[in-house]
């Protein structure tokens, strides 16, 4: 026996009606151009018209406080410094270094491609501790052995131990004459210490920058070789 298939139905919409209920039941049937075209033109219509509650009217005023938003955000990201949105950068897309023998003492980092003028290189990482801290582990640095403390001093208040934990950046050699400088920036209320380009670093350039030591009666030899050298670190 064989049973006549019903004939499937158009909803008021133009789609057609499952008689099982289901699309995925009734198998594949091809859709007709006319309805496919009137559907995608409905939806098309729909999608560009804007809702009634955010249509802007040509008011004056309107206008004018729009315009006045404009002009304050354009002030204001025209005043900022952009050393967060370089941190953003630093932090997604790392500059390539490496730390090898230097000829100004021990190690030394540098560049593996060319950077530059002022670029953010590399972030100078450790563990924030205070003044009280850094003298005590200072004392115990000694006592261990440890010849070269890496404690960068961010304010009156807070220093960086990269001694034991750190990134390449600790083994950045002093210069006179350097081609990096330090600067201390923000980031979401934090101070963070981030060496920066002065000038075109070329590949397996040596990165320096000076440690400006406060001066001290016990001298550092300093080792940078650069023409205007000072003699000492401190």
């Amino acid at each position: 026996t064989s049973f006549s298939t019903p004939k499937k139905k158009k909803r008021d919409d133009g789609m057609r009606e499952h008689v099982t209920g289901c699309a995925r039941s009734e198998g594949y049937y091809k859709i007709d151009k006319k309805d496919k075209l009137k559907y995608l033109n409905n939806n098309r219509a729909f999608a560009e018209e804007p809702p009634a509650d955010t249509q802007v009217r040509n008011h004056p005023a309107e206008c004018q406080r729009r315009s006045e938003q404009r002009r304050l955000l354009s002030s204001f990201t025209g005043s900022c410094d952009s050393d967060l949105l370089k941190f953003n950068q630093l932090k997604f897309r790392k500059k390539k270094l490496k730390f090898c023998k230097s000829h100004i003492h021990d190690w030394g980092l540098f560049a593996m491609e060319p950077i530059a003028a002022d670029e953010m290189v590399i972030e100078y990482v450790g563990q924030n501790i205070r003044q009280v801290i850094a003298d005590m582990r200072e004392k115990r640095y000694e006592d261990e052995g440890i010849g070269s403390s890496y404690m960068f001093r961010v304010d009156h208040d807070t220093i960086i131990d990269a001694t034991k934990c750190g990134n390449f950046a600790r083994f950045i050699n002093h210069s006179c004459n350097p081609n990096c400088y330090a600067k201390v920036i923000t980031v979401e209320s934090q101070k963070k210490i981030v060496i920066y380009s002065k000038q075109h670093i070329n590949v397996n350039e040596e990165i320096t920058y000076d440690y400006k030591f406060p001066i001290e009666d016990v001298k550092i030899p300093c080792l940078c070789g650069s023409e205007n050298c000072r003699g000492t670190l401190n």
